[in-house]
């Protein structure tokens, strides 16, 4: 890959400039096509021109940021807004007024809505639920079968966002609908932020028609949601009540759209993100027989004889570290998109108002710059003192600032719980069929993981 320029030396009287173009783009489609091929390896190469880079995603031009640190000057920023092509992609499924995409004053009161359901105090209500679900999965595996655990990855956590946060039977039957319509959506998005073709999305060929299809089933699978809870007259003390009795910022109800919006942004996001961690969280067990038998010694040392509680999760301090890597090498959420809402200066170049910037994860994460042996999976670097040297901000699973995932502790305990049971009854290997290569979409996770549960 070449550049145009290389990156000025920083001077406290030299004017911003423009920062290097990425060489390798093709004509109408620009870096698109990279990074619709091979995204992963392209944008951890663009580290090596910069600390902020230009693409061409067809006829726009984005800038990549590469370094741990101006990642965190973006999220933390106000010159820069949730937008660009990224969350435009994702408008069509979670709506311009559910706090994953709204901004500002809206964003504020929505995050002071569902904030208290994600408390730290408020998390242990939630843990019969999260082991039942953990548990259940034993449970299908114990009969012998090859499990698709993309599949499953995607069931246990639909199952236990939705009967934690809008309790009810009434989702039990809905979970497979919901996973089978994330897993065509968040392709089809994907497929639209890289290569923003516009109307050519709305010709009525096959994979459109699906994707239209997959889109039509959550909104009315989320409207009948909210009428059977309104039908019901009930109001147990959950998410979905409090959205039903929000407030706007005239003491008025939100309204009907929003509230759409936010259950739309409580099914969705978790429940994919959670899910791909599930699923790599597998793939790492497989690969590393290793920390199947460390976790099963600590979860033995904590809990003795008995099955694995909620109340546990806390001392399992190397089960939560084996997570902690598995979002680092494989993070769900691989790619961000922020825009500019005056111009602005990043790390020594101008970004005008209006521009669309892009940063990965998974790129910052994998950095040897910031990660000693940085592709090899080591849940020992989080012990305590050994993550001193990692940059602040090169390891930001759930996010920072006033976007940061507010489900954190929520996903921590949930995942953790998982990996706890899931290790203390089986070891894993590969079925036929099994494809662990990376699948990208909107989030990151195995392609087709297809397993056999061997007792331990």
């Amino acid at each position: 890959m070449t550049v145009e320029s290389v990156k000025p030396e920083s001077s406290g009287t030299t004017a911003p400039q423009e920062p290097p173009l990425a060489g390798g783009g093709v004509p109408l489609l620009g870096h698109g096509w990279k990074l619709a091929r091979g995204p992963l390896a392209f944008l951890e190469q663009l580290r090596d021109h910069g600390d902020v880079v230009r693409l061409r995603l067809g006829p726009k031009t984005v800038y990549a940021v590469t370094a741990p640190e101006l990642t965190g000057e973006l999220a933390l920023s106000p010159d820069y807004i949730i937008s660009g092509p990224l969350w435009e992609s994702l408008e069509s499924l979670l709506g311009k007024e559910g706090v994953a995409t709204a901004n500002g004053p809206l964003h504020r009161r929505q995050r002071r809505t569902i904030q208290p359901a994600f408390r730290l105090d408020a998390i242990p209500a939630y843990g019969p639920v999260m082991e039942e679900e953990a548990y259940a999965l034993v449970e299908r595996w114990s009969r012998g079968e090859v499990l698709d655990a993309t599949a499953e990855g995607f069931r246990v956590a639909v199952r236990i966002s939705a009967r934690c946060l809008m309790r009810g039977t009434y989702m039990d039957a809905r979970s497979e609908r919901i996973t089978s319509a994330l897993a065509t959506l968040f392709a089809g998005m994907y497929q639209r932020m890289v290569l923003p073709l516009g109307p050519l999305y709305r010709v009525p060929i096959p994979a459109n028609r699906e994707f239209n299809r997959a889109l039509a089933d959550l909104h009315r699978l989320v409207d009948e949601i909210i009428a059977e809870r309104r039908g019901s007259g009930q109001k147990p003390d959950d998410l979905l009540t409090a959205l039903l009795e929000a407030k706007d910022e005239n003491g008025d109800p939100i309204g009907e759209q929003e509230i759409h919006d936010q259950v739309v942004a409580i099914l969705t996001p978790g429940s994919e993100t959670a899910g791909s961690v599930v699923m790599s969280l597998l793939h790492v067990l497989t690969e590393h027989p290793d920390q199947v038998d460390k976790i099963r010694a600590e979860v033995k040392n904590v809990v003795g004889d008995r099955r694995v509680a909620f109340g546990d999760v806390r001392k399992l301090r190397h089960t939560a570290n084996v997570v902690v890597e598995t979002m680092r090498l494989y993070p769900a959420v691989w790619i961000l998109t922020r825009r500019a809402v005056t111009d602005t200066e990043l790390g020594g170049y101008r970004i005008p108002a209006g521009a669309d910037i892009v940063y990965s994860p998974y790129a910052v994460q994998r950095d040897p710059r910031s990660f000693e042996r940085n592709e090899e999976f080591d849940p020992d670097r989080w012990l305590p003192g050994h993550s001193a040297p990692v940059p602040k901000y090169a390891m930001s699973p759930f996010g920072v600032g006033n976007r940061k995932c507010p489900s954190d502790h929520f996903s921590m305990a949930e995942l953790t719980l998982i990996a706890a049971v899931v290790a203390s009854a089986f070891r894993f290997e590969p079925a036929p069929g099994s494809d662990h290569r990376t699948h990208i979409g909107i989030t990151l996770r195995p392609r087709r993981l297809r397993l056999r549960a061997l007792p331990g």
